[in-house]
């Protein structure tokens, strides 16, 4: 004997449907799932109104972002890579960037306020020094 009985036919047309018409109701409409509106808090009210599309603070947050971004990646960081470059690579002197200034010493002249280094004054000699 092959195939099925005529009971277990119907029986498995019957199981297929079934399974069909599980699976077609599984699917949400458009308008599902309806959830009853809940009371949201002060903090909750703020940042659902903040974080709406097309709001005016989540547009100025954006912007703000983008040219902070650009800044960092367009200005900041290459200025940093030729500094470097400079400092370190291109200069004649080693740290040529940061000079010191020359010494001064007792009768030079401040070339700033023109103000001449006075001498030392002379110490008692003491004769075990």
């Amino acid at each position: 004997m092959s195939g099925y009985t005529p009971d277990e036919k119907l029986r498995v047309e019957q199981l297929t449907k079934l399974r069909r018409q599980w699976l077609k109701d599984q699917e949400l409409s458009p308008r599902e799932p309806v959830l009853p509106p809940q009371k949201q808090g002060p903090v909750a009210k703020f940042w659902s109104g903040f974080l709406e599309p097309k709001s005016l603070w989540r547009l100025y947050t954006y912007k703000a972002y983008s040219a902070g971004v650009w800044t960092f990646t367009r200005l900041i960081i290459p200025a940093w890579i030729v500094h470097y470059y400079v400092k370190y690579h291109v200069a004649t002197k080693p740290y040529a960037i940061v000079e010191v200034k020359p010494k001064l010493f007792p009768g030079d002249t401040v070339l700033e306020t023109g103000e001449i280094i006075p001498s030392l004054p002379e110490q008692e000699s003491h004769g075990h020094h």
